[in-house]
């Protein structure tokens, strides 16, 4: 319990130290959203927090205006037909997920934790509440986040959520925060689409965690 106080702390100096230091970066993607494509800058998507709470979850605008959303990415069946040419570079790279820096100095998430769930993600979120994964702040990347991404299974994803939650620490946000780098800039786990569930990913990620 005393970590998680001292989590929340951490949390916010890290959100306001990034939004100050990534402001140019900032404003250089919101130019070239509005030069690339009609429509806001900033996506805001209905999210389940912590205790299944509702937030607007936000993102740099990667699709056209008329695209679905209220859906997960996977269940769109043909996303590269919304998806805009600044909007392809900032999925790839995570970039869209930037404005999430003031969700987490608004208190709806951590920088480390679950990934918020879309609210129609029934299957998802009936999983996560086994593991008592729903029960803390969602999080920019996670457990799950580095052992398969979007190429996991609602039931797998929900599994490594709940072996965080269970063994939540410093030292395990540390190893997620810098095991993010390089599944960011190698794209590893990226899908855009149809999901391919990684079945092998629940003994390796589970050993892992031991």
């Amino acid at each position: 319990m005393t970590y998680l106080k001292t989590k929340r702390v951490l949390d916010l100096l890290m959100a306001l130290a990034g939004l100050v230091v990534l402001s140019p970066l900032y404003i250089a993607i919101a130019l070239s959203i509005k030069i690339d494509s009609k429509g806001p800058v900033i996506f805001k998507q209905k999210r389940y927090g912590k205790g299944k709470t509702t937030f607007d979850m936000l993102k740099f605008r990667t699709m056209r205006a008329d695209a679905p959303n209220d859906s997960p990415k996977y269940s769109i069946k043909d996303p590269e037909k919304y998806i805009t040419r600044v909007g392809k570079l900032l999925r790839r790279s995570s970039l869209d997920e930037l404005p999430q820096l003031w969700n987490i100095l608004m208190g709806q998430m951590s920088f480390v934790g679950p990934r918020p769930v879309v609210l129609s993600e029934i299957e998802l979120i009936a999983e996560r509440d086994k593991y008592g994964a729903n029960d803390v702040r969602p999080g920019l990347t996670g457990w799950a986040q580095i052992n398969g991404r979007d190429k996991l299974s609602p039931e797998l994803k929900a599994k490594l959520d709940g072996e965080y939650v269970k063994r939540i620490s410093f030292i395990l946000d540390i190893v997620c925060f810098l095991k993010t780098i390089p599944v960011v800039i190698t794209s590893n786990g990226y899908v855009e689409g149809s999901i391919v569930a990684l079945s092998h990913q629940e003994t390796a990620s589970s050993k892992e965690m031991q």
